[in-house]
C-alpha cells in the first residue's frame, strides 16, 4: 500500500474516532430523554467504551505488530463502523451500551494501527510531519464535533450521530483490505502473550474506572494486577510489553509528559466549562466560540512541530511546549474577559498541539517497527488515562476548592512535565541515525 493511502488511512482513522467522541457527548441528554434512561445508564454508554478501549490498545497494537497493521486497521475500521451502525438503530438503552462495547473493541484495533502503519511506511526522519497532519486532522475534528453533533441532533435526532462515520469507516476500512499492489512483511514478532493482555486489561481498565467512579478495591485489583504484570513479564520469553520498548527511558518520558498535559487540558476545560456558563452566565454556544482558538491554535502548531524538532530537537521543542501549555491554564485561571479567554485557549492549543506531535514522535520512532503497534498502543492509552484522570482530578478538586485553585493546580501537572523532557532526545530530528534494519525502509515496496 503506498504511503498516500497509509497517510489518507491514518488520518480518517484517527478523526473517525476523534468525531465520534465529541458528537456523541452532544447527543446523550437527547439520547437519555428518547430511551428513557436513567443517568447512571447513559454514564456507561461512554465508561464502558472507554474501558474497553483503554484494556485493550496495548494488545491491539501487538496484533498488529504480529499480523500487519494494515489489516488489523481494516478489520477495526469495519467492525466500527457496523456498530456505530447498530447504535443508531438500537431500540434501547442496553442495546447502546453493549454496543459501545463492541465499538470501543474495534476502536482499540484501529487506533494503534494508525500510528504503526506510519512507522512502517516512513523512514525514522521522515515521520514527523505525517504525525503533524495527523494531530491537525484531530484538533478540527475536536473543533468541528460539538457544531456537527449539535446540528444532528437538533435535526435528524442522535440516531443520526452515529451514521455519521460509517461510510468513512467502512469505506476506508474496504479500500485498505482489497487494496492492490505488494503485501507489508508480516512482523518479525514472537508469539502472543495473552496472559499478559489480561493481566494489562484487568489493571487498565480497573483504573480507568476507578477514575471515572473511586472504589478503592478496585484500585487494588489494579495494583496487584499490575503487580503480577510486572512478575510476568519478566519471565515470559515473548513479553507483551517489550524491554526495548517499556524499559527506554525517551519513551518512558514521553508517555508521561502526553499523560500529564492531556490531564492538564482536559482537566481545564472541564473546570473552564463551568466558569463559562456558571459564572459568566454564557450559554454553549457562546461558551464553544471562546473556545475556538484551542483548535484553531492545534492545527497551526501541529505541522509546524517538525520544523522545531529538526532546528533544536525533541527535548527543547517538548519543554518548550508544555510550559506554554501550564501558561495557558495559569492565564484562563485569572480570565474573566473575552481577550482573556481566548487568549488562554490559543495557548493551550498551541502548547497541546505541538506537545501531541513531538511526544508521539518520540514514541513511535525509538520502537523499532517490529514493536510500532505497540509502541501506537502505549501512545493511545497515555491519552486515554491522561483526560480521564484531569477530568477526575477538577472535578474532586472543583467541590471544595474552587475553580481557581483546580487550575492552578492543573498548571503545577502540566509543569512537571518540564522536568521530564530533560529525558528526550536532544538531537535534531534530521541528524537521527536510522536503526541497522530501517535503513533501507524507504527503498523496499512491500513495507510502504
Amino acid at each position: 500500500m503506498n504511503r498516500r493511502l497509509t497517510l489518507a488511512s491514518s488520518v480518517v482513522g484517527a478523526v473517525v474516532v476523534a468525531l465520534d467522541g465529541t458528537v456523541f457527548t452532544v447527543a446523550q441528554p437527547t439520547l437519555q430523554r428518547d430511551l428513557h434512561a436513567s443517568f447512571a445508564a447513559v454514564q456507561w454508554t461512554s465508561t464502558a467504551y472507554l474501558i474497553a478501549v483503554a484494556g485493550l490498545l496495548v494488545f491491539a497494537g501487538r496484533l498488529g505488530d504480529r499480523y500487519g497493521q494494515w489489516r488489523v486497521f481494516a478489520w477495526g475500521m469495519l467492525g466500527f463502523g457496523a456498530a456505530s451502525a447498530a447504535i443508531g438503530l438500537a431500540p434501547g438503552i442496553g442495546w447502546v451500551i453493549a454496543l459501545r462495547v463492541v465499538q470501543g473493541v474495534c476502536g482499540a484495533l484501529l487506533q494503534p494501527a494508525t500510528l504503526g502503519m506510519l512507522r512502517a511506511a516512513y523512514p525514522p526522519d521522515r515521520l514527523a510531519m505525517p504525525l503533524a497532519v495527523r494531530t491537525s486532522a484531530i484538533g478540527l475534528a475536536a473543533a468541528a464535533g460539538p457544531v456537527v453533533g449539535g446540528a444532528l441532533v437538533t435535526g435528524p435526532g442522535w440516531r443520526a450521530v452515529f451514521f455519521l462515520n460509517v461510510l468513512p469507516a467502512l469505506g476506508f476500512g474496504l479500500l485498505v483490505l482489497t487494496a492492490r499492489g505488494p503485501r507489508p512483511e508480516r512482523s518479525r514478532a514472537g508469539r502472543l502473550d495473552v496472559p499478559g493482555a489480561v493481566l494489562l486489561a484487568v489493571t487498565l481498565a480497573c483504573l480507568v474506572h476507578f477514575l471515572v467512579a473511586p472504589y478503592w478495591p478496585e484500585l487494588g485489583v489494579a495494583v496487584l494486577a499490575g503487580a503480577v504484570l510486572v512478575r510476568h513479564e519478566r519471565r515470559t520469553a515473548s513479553p507483551l510489553l517489550p524491554a526495548r520498548v517499556i524499559g527506554s527511558a525517551p519513551v518512558g518520558a514521553a508517555l508521561g509528559i502526553l499523560v500529564a498535559a492531556s490531564a492538564a487540558l482536559f482537566g481545564t476545560l472541564f473546570a473552564v466549562t463551568y466558569v463559562l456558563q456558571r459564572t459568566l452566565g454564557l450559554d454553549p454556544f457562546q461558551s464553544a466560540l471562546r473556545g475556538l482558538p484551542l483548535a484553531a491554535l492545534m492545527v497551526v502548531a501541529a505541522p509546524g512541530c517538525p520544523v522545531l524538532l529538526r532546528r533544536v530537537g525533541a527535548r527543547r521543542t517538548t519543554g518548550a511546549a508544555v510550559a506554554v501549555l501550564a501558561l495557558g491554564v495559569l492565564v484562563l485561571s485569572r480570565a474573566s474577559g473575552t481577550a482573556a479567554l481566548c487568549g488562554g485557549f490559543a495557548l493551550l492549543g498551541a502548547g497541546f498541539g505541538t506537545v501531541m506531535v513531538a511526544a508521539t514522535h518520540v514514541v513511535v520512532r525509538q520502537a523499532d517497527v517490529d514493536s510500532a503497534g505497540v509502541g501506537g498502543g502505549l501512545q493511545q492509552t497515555a491519552l486515554n488515562i491522561g483526560p480521564t484522570l484531569g477530568v477526575a482530578v477538577a472535578s474532586a478538586v472543583m467541590a471544595g476548592q474552587g475553580t481557581e485553585r483546580t487550575l492552578l493546580l492543573l498548571a503545577a501537572v502540566a509543569a512537571l512535565a518540564v522536568p521530564a523532557a530533560r529525558a528526550l532526545p536532544a538531537d535534531r530530528v534530521a541528524s537521527i541515525t536510522p536503526h541497522p534494519d530501517e535503513r533501507d525502509l524507504a527503498a523496499v515496496p512491500a513495507r510502504r
